[in-house]
């Protein structure tokens, strides 16, 4: 059954050798739609799938069950490498890692990602871990609150809301802290979009530890990767895609400042994708989507 629609599944296709038996590692596997295209293009190859729902992890397998080469495990990406170690496996020729929250756990009120539909103040990809949105927004103080909406998402007027949340806790639904947002910012703001989603989004991304988590990988998955290796990220906004662009052009930089100049190759090169027009007409939701890919070229 497909849930969920892989964005820029073409461009991610096109990096994938059909020819030869290597071992593949979906970072964050979801419903497993990037997955089952890249083996029914190269049967040969090893794949290793990771994520830390349940529903997706159950669902993924399912979808992949006529690939015996195919394995998933319950894991946050960024410890990828302990079930690596595990299998003896010490070389990756491809990593992908799709950062998307999945519209099955958006359409889901009772995860608590949607703030269009009423359900708790969850918001946990991983149901088991003990931190939820619902206690970092009665228990944060306003400063703590400002600086969770201004690192992880560009919130418009964060002290405002900050000051709002603070002033009328407890909160316990997210259709609660859409309202109190709707009422704390001007109307002139209100009129022009629903400023819930990046509030959302913030919080999310503290919740789930999103960016040390991908900063935790990208630094692991460097040093699995062979010569012609690669390493693909899809991002939907700017302060994760920021943190993939300045990782790749350090890396490239740092590599560049210690090669001796015109004698030596470069040992890593980057390149963007972005989605077509035809696929954001069928699919609205890669319109913010950018895949990033790193390859290595030499050791």
């Amino acid at each position: 059954m497909d849930f969920h629609k892989p964005v820029l599944l073409e461009q991610v296709l096109d990096q994938i050798d059909s020819l030869t038996n290597k071992i593949f590692v979906d970072a964050t596997i979801g419903y497993a739609g990037h997955s089952a295209a890249i083996l029914n293009k190269n049967k040969k190859l090893k794949l290793i799938g990771f994520d830390q729902d349940d529903f997706a992890i159950k669902n993924s397998k399912l979808k992949l069950a006529q690939y015996p080469s195919a394995r998933v495990f319950k894991s946050n990406f960024r410890n990828f490498d302990t079930h690596l170690q595990a299998l003896k496996i010490d070389k990756v020729d491809y990593f992908l890692a799709d950062l998307g929250i999945s519209s099955v756990q958006v359409d889901f009120a009772d995860r608590g990602f949607s703030y269009n539909k009423d359900g708790p103040l969850d918001m946990r990809m991983n149901q088991e871990q003990n931190l939820t949105a619902h206690s970092i927004i009665n228990n944060a103080t306003q400063d703590e609150l400002v600086r969770i909406f201004t690192k992880n998402a560009d919130v418009k007027l964060p002290k405002v809301i900050a000051k709002a949340i603070v002033e009328n806790r407890p909160l316990n639904s997210t259709l609660e802290l859409v309202d109190l947002i709707r009422k704390a910012l001007p109307a002139k703001l209100v009129r022009q979009k629903n400023h819930a989603k990046t509030v959302f989004q913030a919080l999310r991304i503290e919740v789930n530890d999103e960016f040390s988590a991908l900063q935790e990988f990208l630094t692991k998955a460097i040093d699995y990767l062979p010569v012609g290796g690669k390493l693909m990220i899809i991002s939907f906004h700017s302060a994760e895609d920021k943190i993939i662009k300045d990782f790749f052009k350090n890396l490239i930089q740092r590599e560049h400042d210690f090669r001796l100049p015109i004698i030596e190759e470069a040992k890593f090169k980057a390149k963007t994708y972005n989605p077509t027009n035809d696929e954001i007409t069928n699919n609205k939701r890669s319109r913010s989507a950018k895949l990033r890919v790193l390859t290595k070229l030499k050791n």
